[in-house]
């Protein structure tokens, strides 16, 4: 599906401000259950130009930029390499799900010794970040009356991923392939009625108390693969971060000056 829409993600990633060093696909694309109409949602990382970084203005640490291209809503959001890095440090698994996205849109070499740092910023401590998020998610789930299968799939992918980088520390994002580890049956059919565009097919009670049983169950499976996993409970990466990140803006200012 990717494939079929490159032409124009790569033309809305050229009209970008900023030079980047990567621009990756996120959302229901990377999460292994994107309906034929679903948005693009593009994340990445952008270097603040020479004249900002030398000058009274400031740059932007995050650019954004929504549209439509081609009947396709497009959403575009990329931080600054020194924002970025930094979130990186702070057991934030959305930013390293970016990071290692296999739906790549743009890549630099740069790319490449940052995601070779990111190994090391995956710490035991990113379960409070999976916890977090689920809460949210289910809140969510649970707000609407009746609940849909689209946020519930959300809860899902989230807990899950969180498990897959507890017990492997490896960042998982795609649900489909996930489930080949956790085999859950009612993933399977969300999946299924989501892809088949039936996001906003409602549940009934029974099949709530069962979501919502299950959705117990996984949290403690992921406060408890926390509490066991081996991962360092802090980033090692730091000091490598630092060096690509000066060198990133030595570069930026010579080339801004030439």
């Amino acid at each position: 599906m990717i494939d079929a829409h490159r032409a124009v993600l790569e033309t809305v990633v050229a009209d970008h401000p900023n030079a980047l060093l990567f621009v990756t696909v996120s959302g229901a694309h990377l999460y292994g259950f994107a309906s034929a109409d679903s948005d693009f949602d593009l994340r990445g990382v952008h270097l603040i130009a020479a004249p900002d970084l030398l000058g009274l203005g400031r740059g932007r640490e995050t650019v954004t930029h929504s549209g439509v291209r081609k009947g396709r809503e497009i959403d575009l959001v990329t931080h600054d390499a020194r924002k970025f890095f930094r979130l990186m440090l702070k057991h934030n698994g959305y930013v390293l799900e970016q990071l290692f996205s296999p739906l790549i849109v743009k890549s630099t070499p740069e790319h490449g010794e940052l995601k070779t740092l990111g190994v090391g910023c995956i710490t035991r401590n990113h379960v409070r970040h999976y916890l977090g998020f689920a809460r949210n998610q289910w809140e969510l789930f649970r707000k609407e009356c009746p609940p849909r299968v689209k946020p519930l799939l959300y809860v899902y992918r989230v807990i899950c991923t969180g498990l897959h980088l507890m017990r492997t520390g490896e960042v998982e994002a795609n649900l489909l392939r996930l489930n080949e580890e956790f085999r859950l049956p009612q993933v399977a059919d969300l999946i299924a009625a989501k892809s088949a565009g039936a996001e906003q097919q409602r549940l009934d009670d029974a099949a709530l108390g069962f979501h919502e049983r299950e959705y117990e169950r996984l949290m403690a499976e992921l406060e408890a693969a926390g509490a066991a996993s081996t991962l360092p409970q802090e980033p090692t990466a730091r000091a490598g971060l630092d060096v690509l990140l000066i060198r990133l803006r030595r570069r930026t200012i010579r080339e801004g000056c030439t």
